[in-house]
């Protein structure tokens, strides 16, 4: 069972033989040391991630994946399961806020038909990789086969290792899914962990009687479970294909050595999940924004990181994630473009 633990196994730790060199680099620019902030972190982390330090962004792409759940038909969404295939219409018809932000920050995008109940035929700008229309529901057993999540994971390593023979040397992650912020908080749950009532919030935008109601249904879900604290068994169990390919992706980007920006509550679940298989895996990420999910702080708690952004955001789709991209832009170029004290011909402290 769960034989697939293989992807990411060449992950390695962050070089860190440029860290006295970079460091140096970083504050002999032409400022007080540590007065760009969180920049000068990201400065150096993009130093060791591409081991070098004149770091670049390149051909920065964004993977919208978008799956079915079965449970959504119980209603733990405020928004009927359909909204799913409508929604990656409108992103093939570059009319969501992801398309919005993505033209207007230089992201390339593609959607990823995972697993969404609606058959779309070959169209421009989609990845058919349909592993089944929806998942089962995980209120009656689990939803989804290990062959079937099995499959999801290295098709979304495959996506990933395609990327990278382009030449694409930033990643981020987005989804789509009617019902995915439940297995998200059931996730978080397991692998947080934490109590199940504090990961679970609006979604979509549940009033308070369908937030009970949400609550209710995963507390039941959970108390069918059978299983163990295996990440894999718990991504089988509770989640969707997009969430599983996410896994998968977010392997292969680490295991390649690709700056990957995460996005919220959802993909940080997956990230959950491919952190435990290798931990190494949270050395190249950035996390870009935090969520308005209650789930979400408890998962930055639970990895000890801490996002760039705070707007208050919920929406999914990778926008925190795109969002973050001019910053990390900025850290790349003021530690390769930004003058030195020295060819500045600017007087250093003497403190």
């Amino acid at each position: 069972m769960h034989s697939f633990r293989k992807i990411g196994a060449d992950l390695r730790p962050l070089q860190t033989t440029l860290d006295e060199a970079l460091q140096r680099k970083i504050d002999l620019k032409t400022k007080p040391k540590g007065a760009l902030g969180r920049l000068e972190e990201l400065a150096l982390q993009l130093g060791r991630i591409q081991n070098t330090l004149s770091p670049e962004i390149v051909a920065p792409h964004l993977l919208v994946f978008a799956g079915d759940h079965g449970a959504a038909h119980e209603g733990i969404s405020a928004y009927p399961q359909e909204v799913t295939w409508q929604m990656v219409e409108n992103f093939l018809a570059g009319g969501a806020a992801i398309n919005v932000f993505a033209r207007q920050l230089g992201w390339s995008l593609q959607v990823v038909d995972a697993g969404v109940a609606h058959v779309f035929g070959k169209r421009t700008g989609l990845i058919d990789a349909k592993i089944a229309p929806g998942t089962a529901s995980y209120l009656e057993g689990p939803a989804m086969t290990d062959a079937q999540c099995h499959a999801a994971i290295e098709i979304g390593s495959e996506l990933v290792r395609q990327l990278i023979q382009n030449g694409c040397n930033v990643l981020a992650c987005g989804e789509m899914g009617i019902g995915n912020t439940a297995s998200a908080s059931l996730i978080t749950h397991y692998l947080a962990p934490a109590p199940l009532n504090s990961c679970i919030g609006p979604g979509t935008g549940l009033d308070d009687v369908g937030l009970i109601r949400k609550q209710e249904l995963l507390s039941v879900a959970a108390s069918r479970y059978r299983g163990n604290s295996d990440p894999l068994a718990i991504l089988t169990h509770f989640g969707g294909f997009e969430i599983a390919m996410m896994t998968g992706a977010l392997l292969a980007a680490g295991e390649a050595g690709v700056l990957i920006i995460v996005d919220g509550f959802i993909v940080t679940a997956s990230l959950l999940i491919a952190a435990r298989l290798q931990p190494h895996l949270l050395d190249y990420c950035v996390f870009a924004h935090g969520s308005e999910e209650p789930g979400h702080k408890i998962q930055m708690d639970a990895i000890g990181k801490r996002p760039l952004l705070n707007l208050g955001m919920r929406l999914g789709e990778g926008t925190g994630a795109a969002l973050a991209l001019p910053l990390i832009q900025a850290a790349a170029n003021f530690l390769v473009q930004m003058a030195s004290f020295e060819s500045a011909g600017v007087s250093e402290t003497t403190i």
